[in-house]
């Protein structure tokens, strides 16, 4: 049955990023009304609902997945809709009357064994290269440099993302808006990308990750293929705090190349 949607005034974060598909013009090229709002602050706008129904517990052993199918724009209002489901929720996110993006989310049981040592610390590529299809070979691992998220960068997220639940603030918890964002990183710190775009994601929360605390990622590339005339790269990676704890298990697709990149 239907629960209470959620309404958010998109907001583009990535405007001065190195990924041009957040820009006017250059989204435009490739077919867009404009810049696009990044895929994984549409999967935070998401994530307000599962939170909003376990709180804590959710952010400690949650599951949720995201696929984004429609482009949502700066300064269009999102609406977040939930329903229950025999395994917690589906979530569908609308904007200028099209769904834009869709989800699930639920409260698995148990947890799975994360082996830290199965999953290869790696190091930064030295010099970034322009992407091409050796940037992202099979069954390579890619990190990014740690980073520790700060009270002023995590309240200044949460003003951005438009997050009204005060568990963040009030218990100084890293948002899963944040926690995805690590593997985008770990696409754009092993290769100069040109305009590309996230797809969707998987995210099995295994710990609640704190303000103060260093993030790494240990990601293991899984696919490379074209489709349709775009490029593609999936991800399985797990976010590690401290360098010792497992915060949070991913699967991360993107097109790394869109068609009209990739033909050039």
């Amino acid at each position: 049955m239907p629960i209470e949607t959620y309404t958010v005034s998109a907001y583009n974060l990535a405007k001065q990023s190195e990924n041009k598909m957040h820009d006017d013009s250059v989204a435009r090229r490739y077919g867009f009304a404009g810049a696009l709002v990044p895929g994984v602050d549409v999967f935070a706008y998401m994530s307000h609902m599962p939170v909003a129904k376990w709180g804590r517990a959710f952010l400690e052993g949650g599951l949720m997945d995201g696929r984004f199918l429609k482009p949502v724009y700066d300064g269009d209002q999102v609406t977040v809709r939930a329903e229950e489901t025999a395994n917690g929720l589906s979530l569908r996110a609308e904007s200028r009357g099209e769904l834009c993006a869709t989800g699930s989310a639920s409260m698995p049981a148990s947890k799975p064994a994360i082996e830290l040592d199965k999953f290869q610390d790696a190091a930064v590529v030295r010099e970034r290269k322009p992407v091409d299809g050796d940037s992202y070979r099979q069954d390579a691992w890619l990190g990014i440099p740690p980073y520790t998220l700060s009270d002023e960068l995590a309240a200044q997220y949460l003003k951005d993302v438009r997050e009204s639940d005060t568990l963040f603030a009030r218990d100084k918890l890293v948002h899963p808006g944040t926690l995805l964002r690590t593997l985008n990183w770990a696409l754009m710190e092993n290769a100069i990308l040109g305009p590309w775009i996230h797809v969707g994601s998987t995210m099995r929360h295994l710990a609640a990750a704190k303000v103060g605390d260093v993030l790494t990622v240990r990601a293991k590339v899984t696919g490379n293929y074209d489709k349709k005339g775009h490029k593609f790269v999936e991800l399985d990676g797990v976010i590690v705090a401290n360098g010792v704890v497992p915060a949070a298990y991913c699967q991360h697709t993107a097109i790394y190349q869109p068609r009209e990149q990739a033909a050039a």
